[in-house]
């Protein structure tokens, strides 16, 4: 059943679309979001962990996939959270793999990560709704996209407390097999780094609404790259600021000295190897870095316009002009963080598949600091 419902959701291949609901299916009211999110983000931020705060909430997406067998097509990364959709056989083992990962971010990240779950029915219950469509962002991966409403309320249930999982025990680990952040930050070519999120004004309509992102969106597209990883990969950099996390990732019972090698002794050869280009058999490295950019989720929406884009000054400055006119006419409310670097916080099911998942956000906050921008 779950089969033939997704093969019916609409595939957007014209990024413009995301804004326009019509291009939406209704998910059943039988199924679950899912929701997870790390409290006061903020003071990591501004403590310089925000690279720890993206894994927290990528982990959500690689422990509950891996929890599926990989069967997890519904999911969107938010930053300092995820937020996804899984049918009613799956529920049991995503809520288990949701309370697994919140102990290990509580264990080995510092970091108080609340998760939560709830089904379509109590969210139209509520009169919210929740839609999806896929964005096909290359030839081997696409992203789901949720709009109404449903996804953003969710949310606010899960920090309200009304909704929340219990952390599993400390030896209750979670599956984060295939979950790294070892690559580098990711320089602009272009000025800076924009992480922007606009959302519709209280009472406005979804045409209004749709009228302005576009304008947002076909403005953007002007720039000749918005993707800040290039279109030939990441550059390769010996990542000293992401082994110890790393580490916190390969745990399996393992003493924390063991740990350690064992991750120094992987990201040794795996820099390597692409540092030199050196192919193995059927692995070219080369290739790989090219599918990361291709496979970015620098932009997306989930009940809001999301965009991580390497942005020159006069793109930028245009950008505020329409964003600021569309908050004066009462139609949107939106926050714009400016940074000097990009982050990628990386799913990769097998390396020798080309559907590997990298998930951008800006290095000094991100969608955590514009969204807090935006509550503001």
């Amino acid at each position: 059943m779950s089969e033939r419902w997704l093969k019916t959701v609409p595939i957007l291949e014209n990024f413009a679309q995301v804004t326009d609901a019509s291009h939406y299916a209704a998910l059943p009211d039988d199924w679950h979001i899912c929701i997870s999110d790390v409290v006061d983000s903020t003071a990591a931020i501004e403590a310089g962990r925000y690279k720890a705060v993206n894994l927290a909430g990528a982990a959500t997406i690689s422990a509950v996939a891996n929890a599926l067998s990989g069967d997890l097509p519904l999911f969107v990364f938010g930053g300092d959270g995820a937020r996804f959709a899984v049918s009613p056989a799956q529920a049991p083992a995503a809520a288990s793999a949701l309370s697994r990962v919140a102990m290990w971010a509580e264990r080995d990240l510092d970091l108080h990560l609340r998760v939560g779950m709830m089904t379509l029915a109590e969210v139209r219950a509520a009169d919210f709704d929740a839609r999806v469509a896929f964005w096909q962002a290359s030839g081997q991966l696409r992203y789901a996209m949720f709009t109404g409403g449903g996804m953003e309320w969710a949310e606010t249930q899960l920090k309200s407390g009304a909704i929340g999982l219990v952390p599993a025990a400390a030896d209750d680990e979670p599956n984060l097999a295939g979950l790294s952040c070892q690559w580098g930050p990711i320089l602009p070519r272009q000025g800076k780094i924009f992480s922007l999120i606009v959302k519709p004004a209280p009472g406005v309509s979804a045409a209004s609404f749709s009228e302005v992102t576009s304008k947002v969106i076909s403005m953007l597209e002007e720039s000749p790259r918005l993707n800040p990883v290039p279109a030939e990969g990441p550059d390769v950099h010996w990542p000293s600021n992401s082994i110890a996390l790393q580490s916190r990732i390969a745990r399996k019972g393992r003493p924390g000295w063991l740990r350690n090698l064992h991750v120094l002794v992987t990201t040794a050869f795996t820099w390597l190897v692409f540092k030199l280009g050196i192919r193995i058999g059927r692995f070219d490295p080369n290739r790989y870095r090219r599918e990361i950019a291709l496979n970015t989720d620098f932009r997306k929406f989930d009940d809001a316009l999301m965009m991580t884009v390497d942005c020159s000054p006069d793109i930028a400055e245009r950008l505020r002009a329409i964003l600021d006119e569309a908050v004066a006419a009462g139609l949107v409310r939106y926050g714009l963080h400016t940074q000097d670097e990009a982050i990628i916080t990386c799913v990769v099911p097998s390396v020798m598949s080309s559907d590997h998942m990298h998930f951008v956000d800006g290095s000094g906050g991100g969608y955590a600091s514009a969204a807090r921008q935006l509550r503001e």
